[in-house]
């Protein structure tokens, strides 16, 4: 009996371009207004999260309360995650964009 054809296994491999750029791409927490936390509170926890100096932490949370929201960090996804998580810790509405 005669065996069957094997079809050919060899695939090409494409290596798509815009995902691996579209991951460099700068990423940001957008930090959104409430009205359960006080400016000190908000201030503080970006402090915590990114380093930020009082002055910047002052104007990112005046930005979030005039604006509705503001750019709270701006830097590769594994560190906005973690800015994230921090900012989250006292309940801050945060996403990341991309």
């Amino acid at each position: 009996m005669d065996e069957p054809e094997l079809p050919d296994l060899e695939e090409e491999v494409v290596v798509d371009e815009t995902t691996s750029e579209k991951i460099d791409e700068p990423w940001k927490v957008i930090l959104y207004n409430d009205d359960i936390h006080t400016f000190d509170e908000v201030i503080l926890q970006l402090r915590k999260a990114t380093g930020c100096t009082e002055a910047e932490a002052e104007k990112i949370a005046f930005e979030a309360h005039f604006k509705g929201k503001a750019v709270a960090y701006s830097g590769p996804f594994e560190k906005c995650y973690k800015v994230a998580g921090v900012l989250r810790e006292i309940q801050l509405v945060v996403e990341i964009e991309g």
